[in-house]
């Protein structure tokens, strides 16, 4: 009798089709787990694209971002990281000290180009080679080291070149956390947060350089010995945390979807083929300068042309990107309802709309509200953008393809500030409006075009929904 069970048993399993449970999804994401079951990742219907066979009905694992246990102070730590990058990027401000013409100060924000663009370069083979744990390294040291040397307030051409450095490091880390983040369950929301940090860190920068230099308490160079002390707390808890995430274990949750190619080769050539790499690259290029350029002029702008006090121009700055950290820690959730496609149209017409008040009414309350405004709304676009580069690209490709956007969008923030400096200096700071809404219809255009390519089924979204049921309603009502 124990003999027949068994038989039957054996049969019975035979007969049951295994690709209903594909292997990548019970073991994608989930390496960490001892209980495999418990902390699951979440599957969610795979998108189809160009370059993959993967059958219609396979799922996707979605790591969630407290599931395995560690993933929680990894998160933590991205988001400090962030946090880190944003303090980086608020942190300008050398015109008086160093008695340059705008034109010279710009080069502060072109210097980063040359890191980012080296970092896009490399990502790929630092994730292949060395895994989380290589970024967690890596990108710390390259801003730590720096700042230690700016805290000597060097010459302006060492500052330069220490600032191509940290925009190595901003590169590295800025590719790896949003394309880990952006892979997650419930992406949106956990890039709102992870975005929202970078713009908290803007946020609180210029409030600690005007502390220091109202008060007497040392020079610019001051600031920056702060920053030495939070980039080596992020060297120690990176490193710590995402130790066991090697280059091995990269390649186990990221293989290369082209069967018969080799795991490692070829995925940044890869990325740089497909046309939708190019297209996100020119869509972040120009919203990242278009942030920068607010960020790092409006201060200028509203003691020039509004003719504000120094502590009303730095508040403004405080307001534009105390609204981004708003945005994207709202916003996201308003993403995620509509859909990351249709979210982008609404935040960049409302974009453009409040740009046209910031330009055109000369008050200075009215400009300093609408500059808060302007960052809200622009809040939640970069986080949206990179998880739909997500979406629609291989997972293979995320890290190349989000490495080279990044660094497309490290220009951004190099060229459109300097261009604002460069044109400032012949024709007057006022310029900055008209270059930011130029920016703004841009981007408008490049993401209409975008739109075709989205997830449909992935992208349909609270609202479609509603409209769907309201139609099969009125439907039953005529029959």
């Amino acid at each position: 009798m124990a003999t027949s069970t068994v038989t039957e048993t054996l049969h019975t399993t035979e007969e049951i089709p295994l690709s209903v449970f594909p292997p990548k999804a019970v073991l994608k994401g989930s390496n960490d787990s001892e209980k495999p079951f418990v902390d699951a990742p979440i599957l969610e219907p795979a998108i189809a694209s160009d370059d993959s066979t993967a059958p219609e009905d396979a799922f996707e694992a979605k790591v969630k971002w407290n599931s395995p246990p560690i993933n929680k102070y990894r998160v933590l730590c991205t988001f400090w990281s962030f946090f880190v990058l944003g303090m980086n990027d608020g942190s300008y401000g050398l015109e008086e000290y160093y008695h340059l013409t705008y034109t010279v100060v710009s080069l502060i924000f072109l210097s980063p180009f040359a890191g980012y663009t080296l970092a896009a370069l490399v990502n790929s083979a630092i994730h292949i080679r060395l895994g989380q744990r290589g970024v967690s390294m890596i990108a710390p040291l390259f801003r730590l080291v720096p700042y230690l040397v700016i805290t000597f307030h060097p010459p302006y051409p060492v500052l330069v070149v220490m600032y191509i450095l940290v925009g190595f490091g901003n590169g590295v880390v800025d590719a790896a956390w949003s394309a880990w983040i952006g892979n997650m369950a419930n992406s949106h929301e956990i890039s709102g947060v992870l975005q929202a940090c970078y713009a908290l860190g803007a946020t609180v920068a210029p409030l600690i350089t005007t502390a220091i230099s109202s008060h007497g308490r040392g020079g610019w160079w001051t600031f920056y010995y702060i920053m030495v002390s939070v980039s080596a707390l992020e060297l120690g808890t990176s490193t710590t945390t995402f130790w066991t995430q090697t280059g091995a274990v990269y390649l186990s949750e990221n293989p290369h979807q082209k069967a018969g190619e080799a795991a490692t080769s070829g995925r940044t050539r890869e990325a740089l083929k497909n046309n939708l790499t190019w297209f996100f690259s020119l869509f972040i290029f120009l919203y990242v300068g278009t942030e920068v350029s607010i960020g790092g002029w409006i201060v200028v702008f509203m003691t020039k042309v509004r003719n504000a006090t120094p502590f009303a121009g730095s508040a403004t700055a405080t307001g534009f990107w105390g609204g981004m950290t708003v945005g994207r820690l709202v916003l996201g959730f308003v993403t995620s309802r509509l859909g990351g496609f249709r979210a982008m149209l609404l935040y960049l017409g409302l974009a453009i709309a409040i740009e046209l008040v910031f330009w055109l009414v000369p008050n200075m309350v009215v400009t300093a509200v609408a500059s808060a405004l302007l960052g809200m709304i622009l809040g939640p676009i970069y986080p949206t953008a990179v998880v739909l580069m997500t979406k629609v690209l291989p997972r293979s490709l995320h890290i190349s393809a989000i490495g080279f956007a990044t660094a497309i969008g490290g220009s951004g923030s190099a060229a459109l500030p300097f261009a604002v400096g460069a044109i400032a200096q012949a024709k007057g700071v006022k310029t900055l409006q008209p270059i930011v809404l130029a920016s703004c219809v841009v981007m408008l255009i490049v993401w209409l075009f975008l739109q075709q390519h989205r997830p449909k089924d992935k992208e349909e979204g609270f609202s479609m929904a509603v409209f769907k049921r309201m139609g099969e309603r009125v439907q039953k009502l005529f029959k």
